[in-house]
């Protein structure tokens, strides 16, 4: 499942958060799993994946608490844009009750109908249907961001930070951009979910990562052309943008060592959220 654990143990996936410091206050990239979540599993993320993944239910991996342990409080925390709304990004949205929420348009459109038997298990509006603080998108506007369509200008954020529209997973899935000193960071969200997808002379995934993908996605064909994308754009800009998913424990792993404030580490855990700062 996730390339590295061995024999009959649990595979550790995360549910990778970016806190990012702005003038106005903090900015948080995903939510991962929340408070509320934990206290509600079944009504507010599903029965069914959350027994599929063995979602870790424990207060001490929600980003609020990481976002504590950081030294700030949640009301510090002043927007939160989202690569897409499946429960493991959004269901901490209400931890947070002072920011502003920023998604694609299609997303929150695809959230708010649940059309298909899919849509109705990925999509928990328990987890934000109280949110009235939503700002919408609906498509790339300004100059290209390293040949990717960008939203820019996104209400109430600096210009540092953009979403890049990478639909296929969901259909209006979005990685976020970030300036980080001289360069990017880019969030890919679940564009990819292993860090050997993003190998430029041999991609390639784990069969239990590839069978998830397969189940999960609305669009095969824009979620591969994606991911192309961005292998390309992972091998040519190396030292311009460090591109990570949500999902990779090594990624994380390797970022938050990098990063001057680094989150207390919890144990090894099943689509915990952990927050690098």
């Amino acid at each position: 499942m996730d390339g590295r654990t061995r024999g009959l143990g649990s595979a550790r996936l995360v549910c990778h958060c970016l806190l990012v410091e702005a003038p106005d206050g903090l900015v948080l990239v995903d939510t991962g799993i929340g408070l509320g979540d934990i206290r509600q599993p079944r009504r507010r993320m599903g029965p069914a994946l959350t027994k599929l993944l063995r979602v870790q239910l424990s207060p001490a991996t929600t980003a609020v608490a990481a976002v504590e342990r950081l030294g700030f409080s949640p009301s510090d925390v002043r927007h939160i844009v989202l690569t897409h709304l499946d429960f493991d990004h959004a269901g901490g949205i209400l931890d947070f009750p002072a920011a502003q929420i920023h998604v694609m348009r299609r997303e929150l459109d695809a959230a708010c109908h649940r059309t298909t038997p899919l849509s109705r298990q990925r999509y928990r509006p328990a987890q934000w249907h109280d949110v009235a603080t939503w700002q919408v998108y609906d498509g790339p506007n300004g100059e290209p961001w390293f040949g990717f369509e960008a939203v820019r200008e996104l209400v109430g954020l600096p210009p540092e930070v953009l979403l890049i529209p990478l639909p296929g997973h969901t259909f209006g899935h979005a990685g976020i951009a970030v300036r980080s000193g001289p360069g990017w960071l880019l969030h890919a969200g679940d564009a990819y979910f292993y860090e050997g997808e993003m190998n430029p002379a041999r991609p390639h995934g784990t069969p239990g990562l590839d069978a998830y993908q397969f189940l999960m996605e609305v669009d095969r064909r824009t979620r591969l052309a994606n991911q192309q994308r961005l292998r390309a754009l992972a091998a040519e800009q190396a030292a311009s943008v460090r591109v990570f998913c949500a999902h990779d424990a090594a990624e994380f792993d390797r970022l938050a060592d990098e990063r001057e404030l680094r989150p207390v580490p919890p144990p090894p855990l099943t689509l915990a959220p952990e927050v690098t700062g």
